[in-house]
């Protein structure tokens, strides 16, 4: 069962947990209105959906946040499994003379805005984007097997990104962009071999960007914005060394050693002078006391 609430009327109202008392339904669409209030049920319970497999609740007034138990319920977006009934395509139904119907629903995907005519059981995407939302972005995200994309931009989340969302292995698309997220980009991201698409950008984080193949192939525009974050594909370098600058002395210690110099030169010439003038005197005018002396000290020295 799907419920789409969008287009030219405008919904004015609080979020319709009601809707969990219809154990068949797959997905909900509330994109573009005026709901406002929690997101999650009152009491703090899990989601209470257990067949939903797509969520578009973009666009609205929605405030609190995400307790750490919120998608432990989730339980077809938990799994890769098709229906027991053997359905492939969500609203698959049956009517005489072998006529099938299939619902049509407009969906935000990879920041494309699409119209998806049929839908696979095994399709899950969760798209709360464009709200008032904060808190910590909760692990048990980390359940949605089958979630093959996660819209939590443009919202005021913070923390860090969930270890978690290393074990979601078909994800597509992770937009996460324009909250304040702090911490590092896990390192498990760059396992995620089909994420064709991620946004962190407009955050607090920090620290390298995983040098996976799907994350460095992103254009830089989707790591901008945070300030201390670096690496490809990025152009700041996370190995960048900054040497000591020098410290300039002042004019007078740097004249001091060339007034020294100065002043040593000034004294060693005339001394040298002298000492050359003296010895050519001695050798060349031999003064009567000088072969007395030198016989003396042979004498005592024989």
């Amino acid at each position: 069962m799907l419920v789409p609430c969008y287009g030219h009327l405008i919904f004015n109202d609080t979020c319709p947990f009601w809707l969990k008392d219809l154990p068949v339904l797959q997905a909900i669409i509330l994109r573009s209105n005026n709901f406002y209030g929690p997101i999650s049920p009152p009491d703090q319970c899990p989601l209470a959906f257990p067949e939903l497999r797509i969520v578009g609740m973009s666009d609205n007034k929605f405030t609190g946040s995400l307790p750490s138990n919120y998608f432990v319920n989730a339980r077809a977006s938990s799994s890769l499994q098709i229906d027991e009934d053997g359905a492939l395509y969500m609203g698959d139904y049956s009517f005489p003379y072998g006529y099938r119907y299939h619902d049509t629903i407009d969906l935000q995907y990879k920041g494309l805005e699409v119209k998806q005519g049929k839908v696979f059981t095994s399709f899950a995407t969760f798209d709360i984007s464009g709200n008032k939302l904060q808190g910590e972005i909760p692990e048990s995200v980390g359940l949605l097997k089958s979630l093959i994309e996660l819209n939590l931009s443009n919202n005021a989340f913070t923390g860090r990104i969930p270890l978690s969302l290393a074990n979601v292995t078909e994800l597509e698309s992770l937009d996460l962009s324009n909250n304040q997220l702090s911490g590092t980009i896990p390192n498990g991201l760059k396992s995620l071999s089909f994420l064709a698409h991620i946004n962190v950008s407009h955050n607090k984080l920090k620290g390298e960007i995983p040098q996976g193949t799907q994350i460095i192939s992103q254009p830089k525009s989707s790591f901008e914005g945070n300030a201390e974050l670096c690496g490809l594909p990025l152009e700041q370098s996370c190995f960048r060394t900054k040497a000591p600058p020098m410290q300039q002395l002042p004019e007078q210690e740097k004249e001091e050693p060339v007034l020294n110099w100065k002043a040593a030169a000034i004294g060693y010439g005339p001394g040298l002078f002298l000492g050359l003038l003296i010895g050519q005197v001695i050798a060349s005018y031999k003064p009567e006391w000088l072969p007395k002396i030198t016989g003396l000290y042979k004498r005592r020295n024989p």
